[in-house]
């Protein structure tokens, strides 16, 4: 919006008035641009002026969404932004942002946006429970899998069997959570270790992983900001998503393997999935073709009945 010439009002970005905004205006201030807010969050105005070189700087610490929002218009703005307080959880979500815009053909021409790696490992994952099934490894394709190493989580098919301990600051991104509903049909107990970023996400995903795969059954110890997850004989539950779309589609995936599952509000996968069950339940080969019911009713779900608006 500060490239535009006019002012823009912002008010009514769901959920959005609830996560911090000071860094970001601050940063557009240090450029130059004007923003009127009484307190660093939504509803705020901003006052366009068009390009204008200059320089800020912006902290990664909290949030890679600041940083990358800048260096996406960094070009176009003629702007100098230098990234502060770098930590490892966040890096790599900034690192992504900046080669993207480097290698973007500015004048024209065509370029490959990848796959999701992240949502892509929940049907990584529905593979992976298939062979622990009995059933034939590599029956699940998913087309066009990120080639190039700058999503973290294309690292994700790489990590099963589950090795002995998994960090989110070195291993894996928000597919993390994906590793952790998968850790109970493990052949050895996992340690997940560096979980502090999931604390500050779309709920207290540490406490909410521990809570849900009790529920069902998985023996999980959390120490710090580590989960200790051992095999575990899983059962049905209603498990209880924190209106966190992650939740929601981890413990979907727990419901492939183990009958009983029901989940509260599914329609939170809407944030960046709102197809997801969709396509679970779509026959083969455009999905898994799974049974997905109406707990109220009994009645079964298909096609657009699924889809998260």
């Amino acid at each position: 919006l500060c490239l535009g010439r006019g002012a823009y009002r912002l008010h009514g970005v769901p959920r959005m008035h609830e996560r911090p905004q000071a860094e970001l205006f601050a940063a557009l201030r240090q450029l130059g641009y004007r923003i009127d807010t009484p307190n660093d969050h939504l509803p705020a105005i901003i006052h366009g002026g068009g390009p204008r070189p200059a320089a800020c700087q912006v902290s990664a610490a909290a949030s890679s969404q600041f940083a990358s929002a800048l260096l996406l218009a960094q070009r176009p703005g003629g702007w100098r932004v230098e990234i502060l307080g770098q930590n490892d959880d966040e890096m790599p979500y900034v690192e992504m942002t900046r080669r993207m815009a480097e290698t973007f053909p500015q004048a024209g021409g065509r370029f490959t946006v990848e796959a999701d790696a992240s949502s892509g490992s929940y049907f990584v994952g529905a593979d992976i429970l298939q062979a622990e099934n009995g059933c034939e490894a590599g029956r699940i394709a998913i087309p066009r899998w990120p080639l190039t190493p700058w999503q973290v989580d294309a690292r994700f098919p790489r990590f099963w069997p589950l090795p002995a301990e998994v960090s989110r600051q070195k291993d894996l991104g928000d597919s993390i959570m994906t590793a952790i509903v998968l850790a109970p049909f493990a052949r050895q107990s996992v340690r997940f270790v560096e979980l502090g970023r999931l604390r500050v996400q779309e709920c207290e995903r540490v406490a909410a992983l521990r809570t849900e795969l009790a529920k069902c059954g998985a023996r999980v110890e959390e120490q710090g900001d580590t989960l200790v997850v051992h095999p575990s004989q899983l059962h049905g539950a209603e498990i209880e998503t924190y209106h966190d779309h992650r939740m929601a589609m981890c413990f979907a995936l727990v419901g492939l393997r183990v009958p009983g599952i029901r989940l509260r509000d599914p329609g939170c996968v809407r944030k960046t999935f709102p197809n997801f069950f969709e396509k679970l339940a779509a026959a083969p080969p455009h999905g898994l073709g799974v049974v997905i019911r109406d707990v109220a009713t009994g009645a079964r779900l298909q096609g657009e009945q699924l889809r998260a608006d």
